[in-house]
């Protein structure tokens, strides 16, 4: 790993000073107080979380921290002095991309540099630095706006990175981006964290909050006491049970209304299951489902299971409305409701999209997962008659032929990647839009706006400038606009980017009560723990779809096995263990206080993971398949 020269401090400071201390911080706007007298401290190289639902109060906390907004009451300081002093030793990316999309790579940064006051030789040697340290080296004249949304968060980096600050601020940075990028960028945060810099990071993501040192809960303006991610497991007092059982539908019905059972989800082929006690929880799961076959197994909790105990104790729970006026359909469940038969696109002489094939029934979700650039997006928009095929064909809602029909199209749900809302219109008159886009009966046009508004919390402030709304809000009022006709085939094109956790369990119960009713729905995400909602999956690289399955299959047949590596000195663990891989650093990932190493046979290389720390087997993730199948399958082309 590239050394990274940390700056000089602004001050002499005792070394073991926080970097970052707040003490009773609050900020008001009129009768609202966004942040309400939180205290933390951040100790110099911590890689420190900040989670919570949206609207919680960790944006107003970072533009104070960043020195762009005072607070009403309370102190914060940076690096011993007040933020707004501190502001040179501070690189802050905001929640939106803070890049220039008409300027190259090369510009962005160079602007960067003229901004912080950075001289030439310097940012000449930190530009080549930091440019290969993010692997955009390569496409240092390509413009902004031409890059994936993974490389513009790792330039957006770069750019903070170029005048070398002592603090790094990020706001949700990895939103929108894949999950191989997204490891990369972790990586790059673990070697600034050896090197000393602090770094304060808000995420929806949990898996990512994994890996940091201590994590804070926010919500209403407050903070809980931070603490490790694994202290924070092992005080939730809960265990968790993965259920398999024949009719998962039943199963988790049944298992609402056991006294044993804390919490209950549905995750694709499987019910996650939480329990007081484990021993007389499973037995009492056992019993309760033993018409149904199940399949019971311990497994523990999730930082996830924390974050939305927590959240329900404080009355923070979305409602799951149902539907007004379900409809069953009746569907045979082996037609075809999407179906792609050798499907190609290619633009001039790119080939976007080679020979892809599957299908999806009624009543079942499926996932498309894949990097950015794998050919997601250009897929729907084949699959749903938006874009004509290059090669093979579709079948829409068991239609092969007038795919650009109204009258199909009205069968149809569609939310795209890029919102698809009008931001100068309100949410009502958004809502009153599709309505009549997708000719929901005027009778029945109400009473479906108010689902939509209630199911997003919204009552009351229907007419707010949909503009106006945080990102997170946007798309549930998006998701609603897209259901409001009950479509028969829904497609959905990362919907739940940027939604805090709370949110994404709604999304998914929403998506599973239109599964229910035999909707079919396809959709793509970059979080990985939410795939497991999905029945099947297809995971595409380069274009070509290289595995089908539901997540447990392709959990089973992926080669090798990982290994869990706990070590007293992680960053010298990680160094060791990354030398043996030179031509395949994926194959080691920081999480949070441990390691995981993935090893294609359990050769020599095994007693060198025991001699750096202790060392387990563990089961595969998605994440860990899919960052393994993508890089494998891009070692073959090379």
């Amino acid at each position: 790993m590239t050394s990274l020269h940390p700056a000089e401090s602004l001050q002499q400071t005792a070394p073991d000073a926080p970097a970052i201390v707040v003490q009773g911080l609050v900020k008001r706007y009129k009768q609202l107080a966004a942040v309400d007298g939180i205290d933390f401290a951040v100790r110099r190289g911590e890689v420190f979380g900040l989670i919570g639902p949206d609207g919680a109060g960790k944006t107003t906390t970072f533009q104070i921290l960043a020195g762009v907004m005072e607070p009403t009451a309370g102190t914060a300081s940076v690096l011993g002095r007040p933020p707004r002093d501190a502001r040179l030793k501070i690189g802050y990316i905001t929640q939106p991309f803070s890049l220039y999309l008409d300027l190259s790579v090369d510009e962005n940064l160079r602007y960067s540099a003229e901004l912080k006051q950075v001289d030439e030789a310097l940012f000449e040697e930190r530009r080549a630095r930091y440019l290969k340290l993010v692997d955009l080296d390569r496409f240092a004249d390509r413009l902004a706006g031409q890059l994936s949304g993974g490389m513009k968060q790792k330039l957006a980096l770069c750019a903070a990175l170029i005048p070398q600050p002592e603090i790094l601020l990020l706001d949700e940075p990895t939103t929108g981006v894949d999950p191989v990028s997204r490891r990369e960028f972790w990586d790059v945060l673990a070697a600034l964290s050896e090197e000393q810099v602090t770094v304060v990071v808000a995420t929806p993501y949990l898996d990512e909050a994994e890996r940091c040192h201590r994590v804070a809960l926010m919500y209403g303006g407050r903070l809980e006491s931070p603490d490790t991610p694994a202290r924070l497991r092992a005080g939730l007092g809960l265990a968790r049970l993965e259920v398999h059982a024949s009719d998962l539908e039943r199963a988790e019905q049944v298992l609402q209304t056991l006294e044993a059972v804390e919490d209950v989800q549905t995750f694709g082929d499987r019910l996650d299951v939480l329990v007081a006690d484990p021993e007389r929880g499973e037995r009492a799961v056992a019993d309760a489902l033993s018409g149904l076959s199940p399949q019971v197994g311990r497994a523990d909790p999730t930082l996830e299971n924390v974050f939305v105990t927590r959240l329900r104790q404080q009355g923070s729970d979305p409602p799951l409305l149902n539907f007004p006026h379900p409809l069953r359909r009746s569907a045979p469940a082996e037609a075809v409701a999407i179906g792609a038969h050798q499907l190609g696109k290619t633009f001039g002489s790119f080939r976007a999209v080679h020979d892809l094939s599957l299908e999806v029934h009624p009543g079942q979700i499926y996932g498309l997962l894949g990097a950015n650039g794998a050919g997601k997006t250009t897929t729907i928009k084949m699959l749903c008659g938006l874009l004509p095929p290059s090669t093979g064909s579709v079948t829409l809602a068991g239609e092969s032929d007038g795919l650009r029909s109204s009258e199909l199209r009205r069968r149809l749900g569609y939310m795209s990647q890029k919102f698809t809302l009008y931001d100068d219109l309100s949410i009502l008159q958004n809502l009153e839009f599709y309505c009549g886009v997708y000719s929901v009966p005027r009778r029945l046009r109400r009473e479906r706006i108010d689902w939509v508004i209630d199911i997003c919390g919204l009552r009351g402030q229907e007419n707010l400038i949909t503009g106006q709304l945080p990102g997170g809000w946007k798309q549930r009022v998006a998701f609603g606009a897209s259901v409001m006709h009950q479509p028969e085939v829904l497609f959905l094109d990362e919907p739940t980017s940027g939604v805090d956790p709370l949110a994404r369990r709604q999304f998914w119960r929403l998506i599973e009560m239109f599964a229910r009713a035999g909707t079919a729905v396809l959709v793509t995400t970059h979080y990985l723990e939410e795939a497991e909602h999905c029945h099947r999956l297809g995971f595409m690289v380069a274009g070509e779809l290289v595995i089908q399955g539901t997540p447990g299959e392709i959990k089973a047949r992926q080669p090798g096995q990982i290994y869990e590596v706990v070590s007293a000195d992680l960053p010298h663990a990680a160094r060791a263990l990354r030398s043996l891989f030179a031509q395949a650093s994926w194959r080691v990932a920081l999480f949070g206080d441990r390691l995981h190493v993935v090893l294609d046979e359990p050769d020599a290389r095994l007693a060198k993971l025991q001699a750096v720390g202790h060392t387990r087997k563990i089961e595969y993730s998605l994440e860990d398949a899919f960052i393994g199948m993508v890089q494998r399958a891009r070692q073959e082309g090379s």
